[in-house]
Parts: C-alpha cells; structure tokens; sequence
C-alpha cells in the first residue's frame, strides 16, 4: 500500500495541513504574471492559490510531482511500528519520516491507524501495511540491493547505545506499542536493539519522540547535509 490511500472509517481531512496558531491562511495565493512551464505544476493550484503545508520549492506542485522528486532522493532508512491496540503515535511517526526522508513507513498489526497526527504528509510517504512481524521481515529481505535488516528500538537489558553506536546506511528501525513496548515477535525479528539515552525518572519516552530522534541519528551519520536542500525546514 504505497502513501496511504483513504480506509472506509477516515475522517474526511483538510486538502491542507491545517494550523492551530499563526496566520488564518497559510502558503501563497494564485501566481501572479506568465505561467511557469513545466509538467511538475497543477493548473489549479497556479489558479487558486496553493494553501498547503509544503515547502517552498513544492509551491504549485502536483502531489505525484512532488513524490515521484521525493522518491528520487529519499533516505535508505525505513520505519515501522507494531500497531496493535490502534497507536495514537503512528500518524506522528508519518510525519516525522517524511521530514527526514525515510524511504517507507511500515505499519504492522491493524490495518487502521489514526492519520490526524499525520497532518496529511501520509499523501507524499510510502506507507505500507504488514499483518505480522515475520511479514515485515521477509518483505525486508526480497529489497533491491540486499536484506534490509530490523533494529529494535526498546530500552532492554543488552541494547546498544543509540548515541555511540555506527547505525547502518539500510535499516529499518522497528518501535513497539506505547507501554509495553516491542513484542516477543518483534524482539526475535530484530538482528539487534538499541536504546537511547535518558536522564530522568521516566522509564520510557514516547514512541514518536523515539522514532524521531533514531531518524535523526540517522540523517547526522549518514545524510548529505553538504545541500541547501538539508537546510530548508
């Protein structure tokens, strides 16, 4: 299932990310003076004004234009999490991959996973569903260019340290439930887990924050931040 097309219970959604605070409308209005040329612009949008959250260099864009440049540049990093009792993270987690460029988002468990938190960008991530761990796993293993392979992330006896540990270029990082945390399934999948660094009386961090922080590490090691593409948040 490839960006996530609508399930029959999805709540109907914005075509924009909408924002809580700021101003009442966001992007740019109808473009103003000759037309750009290129196939990459939708003839709407350059008539009507272009309101969705994207940055500037997608301005007037079609959505396939924009994810097929996407797909042309994205990460060697996957994600996914185990979705058992309907995660409230998950749409976080689509989000936070599309800003860092994961190459897909894998759902394992329940088809149904609540997209509020996705604030849309599920339209421009690759996103696909698993019934089980072993799914995910062998799906990983039939990859162009060799077996990718599962690194869990949970705070468990023998985990490595995310902060000094070299993470390979292919990887998927693997996140468990809110709570409970990675299951047995998932543990034995996983070649390796590692954990991250706290300092506090907490056993655990969110699972979203978790999953943003691993694909940053990611993107320190491994990016091209050599382009003003890295910096245009």
């Amino acid at each position: 299932m490839l960006y996530g097309p609508p399930v029959d219970d999805e709540e109907p959604r914005a075509p924009y990310d909408p924002m809580p605070h700021g101003r009442p409308e966001v992007g740019v209005g109808p473009w103003e003076g000759p037309r750009p040329e290129g196939e990459q612009y939708d003839e709407r949008l350059l008539a009507e004004g272009d309101r969705r959250n994207v940055v500037d260099r997608y301005r007037y864009w079609s959505m396939e234009a924009i994810v097929a440049d996407l797909d042309a540049r994205r990460h060697d990093f996957h994600v996914a999490i185990e979705n058992w009792q309907h995660d409230f993270n998950i749409g976080t987690i689509v989000r936070s991959a599309n800003a860092f460029l994961a190459r897909e988002v894998h759902i394992v468990g329940s088809r149904r996973w609540n997209r509020r938190g996705a604030m849309v960008t599920d339209r421009y991530q690759h996103v696909r569903h698993h019934p089980t761990v072993e799914d995910l796993a062998a799906y990983l293993d039939t990859l162009d260019g060799g077996p990718v392979p599962l690194l869990g992330v949970d705070n468990l006896p023998g985990s490595q340290h995310l902060e000094t540990m070299r993470i390979p270029r292919r990887v998927c990082f693997l996140f468990g439930q809110e709570g409970p945390g990675l299951s047995d399934a998932a543990r034995h999948a996983c070649a390796g887990t590692f954990s991250i660094a706290q300092f506090g009386s907490t056993r655990s961090i969110n699972a979203s924050a978790a999953a943003a922080i691993a694909m940053h590490s990611w993107v320190v090691q491994h990016a091209d931040l050599s382009s003003d593409d890295a910096w245009r948040g």
